[in-house]
């Protein structure tokens, strides 16, 4: 899909007198209700905007996320930015928003980003890793952080399937009915499986998934699909039919919240360029 066809709206310049301000942060998914505000349950966007409204006394300040996280879900570099009147310098919010935020959510840097950024309408790329782990390996310090399974895939089985999901597809099989994206259209850039140590020395299977932009709950049902269809030992073209059907019913299993952690955000239009001039004709 060629970016030209993204739809994205024009990001409209800051209003005079205005700065915008960057973040990129870390959180541990599971001491929130994900990353999107709401009124019954604590997120992280509603902490940021508790404590930036706080600390720069404009009580309409908001947080725009590059985008959301479900709950339970981790954040290794999450962007973020707020508009702002306040003179603080720039790089100052983040040893200002570690001081008084929780540990579970850091702010790793903080800047004004030359012309025009949106931190989610100028994103060129979203990373996530989905971890799992043996169940006998598992360790104290490993709760809601991977997805605990009896028996580690075979990983080149996994690669077989996780091949057929790169490259521009529908794929309408690994939404959840609750999306509701007018296409169902996705660019995948880099779709693998490896294989990793923890800090202790356990195996660990990761999942590694790029792309422009993923449909709601896409990278966990893909995920989940695709550890089901290597217990049934379906082939990678059975696992192939499954996304030429386009029917969500087709997949498997949703795998679980806990092991699946957004990794990065690249704002880089030249990292995954190669893409669509090879594959989008451009």
């Amino acid at each position: 899909m060629a970016r030209s066809d993204w739809r994205r709206p024009d990001v409209e310049p800051v209003m005079d007198g205005w700065r915008r301000i960057k973040l990129t942060l870390s959180y541990d998914g599971s001491k929130y209700h994900g990353w999107q505000s709401q009124n019954n349950a604590v997120s992280v966007q509603s902490r940021l905007e508790e404590i930036l409204r706080s600390v720069t006394g404009e009580p309409e300040l908001f947080v725009q996320g590059s985008g959301r996280t479900d709950a339970g879900v981790h954040a290794l570099d999450q962007a973020c930015h707020f508009d702002t009147q306040s003179q603080i310098p720039a790089d100052k919010f983040k040893v200002i928003l570690n001081t008084k935020l929780e540990k579970s959510i850091r702010i790793t840097s903080s800047s004004e980003p030359e012309g025009i950024f949106h931190a989610r309408f100028t994103t060129y790329s979203r990373e996530y890793w989905y971890m799992i782990k043996r169940m006998d390996d598992m360790l104290p310090f490993d709760e809601n952080r991977y997805c605990f399974v009896h028996q580690l895939p075979d990983l080149d089985v996994l690669n077989s399937y996780a091949e057929k999901l790169f490259g521009t597809h529908d794929f309408t099989t690994f939404a959840s009915a609750r999306d509701e994206s007018p296409s169902k259209y996705r660019d995948i850039y880099l779709s693998k499986w490896e294989r990793e140590v923890d800090a202790y020395g356990y195996e660990v299977l990761k999942y590694r998934v790029a792309g422009n932009a993923f449909l709601y709950h896409q990278v966990r049902s893909m995920v989940g699909t695709m550890l089901e269809a290597s217990k049934m030992g379906l082939s990678a073209e059975e696992f192939q039919a499954k996304l030429d059907k386009k029917d969500r019913s087709e997949a498997l299993r949703t795998a679980v919240s806990d092991g699946l952690y957004l990794a990065k955000i690249s704002y880089d239009e030249e990292e995954y360029r190669w893409f669509e001039e090879e594959y989008c004709g451009k």
